[in-house]
């Protein structure tokens, strides 16, 4: 089993941590981050250093054990430095801008889409087909740009539409490749 969990996580200077019964809060020049702990787990804050504890040796309080400690983690991570996906559009005349805080995308539709800015979340343009979502939430960081992602998925056959930066696609041949491929 995962030894995460038994882990400590030291707080860099610039990061204020309370931890107060099951609520652990996260300060930093990110925000803030709130955490609430389940029963099964106590969190205490000792020199700089988190450390959790379990009340039992129960699967599920293991589980969670590490859950929690990569959670907290993941949000002192995320306030000294913030957590980013990249996105690109690709497709002849697919783009998109930044207009305001929102993005604009032109997918092929016959409008443009508008993606709306979320709190605790920000958005960079790069050129005009590279899309940066950053933020001291690493969860909301990701589920934001796959929000984006779904907006235009990409194709299998072309491989136009909106992917995260160097992800692999498979492309599928059409229908004149494979009848090429049998003929042969």
């Amino acid at each position: 089993m995962s030894k995460i969990g038994q882990k400590t996580i030291s707080v860099p200077a610039g990061v204020n941590v309370t931890i107060d019964k099951k609520t652990v809060v996260v300060k930093g020049n990110g925000g803030e981050l709130v955490i609430t702990m389940p029963r099964r787990i106590d969190a205490h804050l000792d020199d700089n250093t988190i450390s959790l504890t379990r009340i039992n040796e129960e699967k599920k309080s293991k589980s969670l054990h590490g859950l929690m400690r990569q959670l907290i983690y993941n949000a002192v991570t995320g306030m000294t430095t913030p957590w980013q996906k990249r996105l690109e559009v690709v497709g002849t005349g697919y783009n998109v801008k930044l207009q305001g805080e929102d993005l604009v995308f032109k997918l092929g539709y016959s409008h443009p889409v508008v993606f709306k800015k979320v709190v605790g979340v920000h958005f960079q343009v790069e050129g005009n087909n590279k899309v940066v979502v950053t933020g001291s939430d690493k969860q909301l960081v990701g589920q934001i740009a796959y929000q984006i992602k779904i907006l235009k998925k990409p194709d299998v056959y072309k491989g136009k539409g909106i992917r995260y930066e160097n992800e692999h696609l498979r492309i599928k041949p059409g229908k004149k490749a494979k009848a090429a491929g049998a003929a042969a």
